[in-house]
Order: C-alpha cells, then structure tokens, then sequence
C-alpha cells in the first residue's frame, strides 16, 4: 500500500511513516500543505494520512481540493482538533474517518489498511508495467518480452518502487529511505550495487534500458531517452 502523510509536526510524521514502514507498507511525507496538495493531486496513493492544520494550506482546504477534483484516494483526517463537530465537519467534507490526536498509531494503520483494502484495485489492475517489463503485485512474478525474470526480495521492492514512480527522478536518499528504511549515509553504496543488479537482470537481454543514471541526483525509471 502506498501511503501519503501530510503533517506538519516533523517528529510525529517520522513517528507515523516509521510505522507505516514497518508495517510493510510505502510511505510519502510531506510537511507543508502546498507540498501535500502537489503530491495528493497525483492520485497514485491508497490512503492519504491529513493533518488539519498545515503551513501554507490547511487540511480541509486539501480535502475540499481533492474532492472537488474528482479524487477519491480514502482519507484520515488527523487533528487536535476533536470535538463532535469538529469530526462531523471533516467528514462532511470528504474524509474516509477522523482520528483526534494524540492518537493509538496502531490504531491509525489499521484504520488506513483497512480503507486501504476497500478500494483496492481490480484483478486486471494488480500489475506493474513499462514498455514490455510486468510486475504482478498479487503473484510477485517479473516478465519481460514473456520471459520470467529472477528477482531476490530486495531487488523487487526497489523494481516496485521504481514502476510506482515511472518517469520520476528517484534520489538515493529517497531509494534508501523506502526500500531500506534508512537514512542517508553518504558513505553507503548498496543503492548503486542494488540497481546495477536489477539494471543487468532486466536491461541485459533488451535493447531498451528502462533503468536510467540521472547524473548528480540518482536514477529514473522510463522509455524515454535520457
């Protein structure tokens, strides 16, 4: 599941996609609400984590963008604000459930899974593609050109990470933090052993590399030409 949080309490995001992360799940954080705005609009999420009270757009304004604009990622409205009609107000305007903070974090992911698990997508949906590469979510088998490609865990979860964010320059930072949960450590280099592994296991017999060096930032995954 991929999970955006919006929160502008920086320790109390990390607290929360810390345990999204654990949970097995992929996290985006965002703690400004332009930023969030930018990030929800995309519609790539499964459940959206919102704070009410935000930097430069408050939550509600987001949730009201959102809704007016056709996107219906779920919604957890998580406020200080808790108050019967303060609950009543946020679901009337579009929010999946409400959580008044301080809040149980367990509570929180088991909430948002199972939001998560309402909306999940079609049979034919559960597939991960560019050009002729195929990632099935359900069965975890990787094809190219029809051919079964041999992944170890952790190359999955970077191959999955990059096919979620086609055409998006991933840095290492960003890669260490989603697929390794770490933070940055500039002295590390399983990022570029991890990807050259996965580039030779699923560019080696094509004449399209999908994997790209963006040179100074990190790498993207796409068919077009760098």
């Amino acid at each position: 599941m991929r999970v955006l949080v919006i929160e502008d309490d920086q320790r109390l995001a990390e607290h929360v996609s810390d345990g999204f992360r654990k949970a097995g799940h992929v996290v985006d954080t965002s703690h400004d609400g332009r930023d969030g705005l930018f990030l929800a609009t995309s519609g790539s999420y499964d459940v959206i984590i919102l704070d009410r009270m935000l930097p430069n757009v408050d939550g509600m304004a987001i949730l009201s963008s959102l809704r007016t604009g056709k996107i219906n990622t779920p919604i957890v409205l998580a406020s200080a604000l808790g108050t019967v009609e303060d609950r009543v107000e946020g679901i009337q305007n579009g929010a999946n459930d409400y959580l008044s903070k301080p809040f149980s974090l367990t509570e929180l992911i088991a909430r948002a899974e199972g939001l998560g698990r309402k909306t999940e997508a079609a049979p034919q949906d559960m597939r991960l593609s560019i050009a002729d590469l195929i990632l099935d979510l359900r069965s975890r088998h990787v094809t190219r050109g029809g051919k079964r490609i041999m992944l170890s865990p952790q190359e999955q979860k970077l191959l999955e990470y990059f096919m979620s964010n086609i055409d998006r320059v991933l840095t290492r930072s960003m890669i260490l933090e989603h697929v390794w949960d770490y933070r940055f450590d500039p002295q590390t280099n399983i990022v570029d052993q991890h990807v050259s592994n996965l580039r030779q296991k699923i560019d080696k017999d094509s004449p399209q590399s999908l994997i790209q060096t963006v040179r100074g930032f990190g790498y993207r995954m796409s068919v077009e030409l760098e």
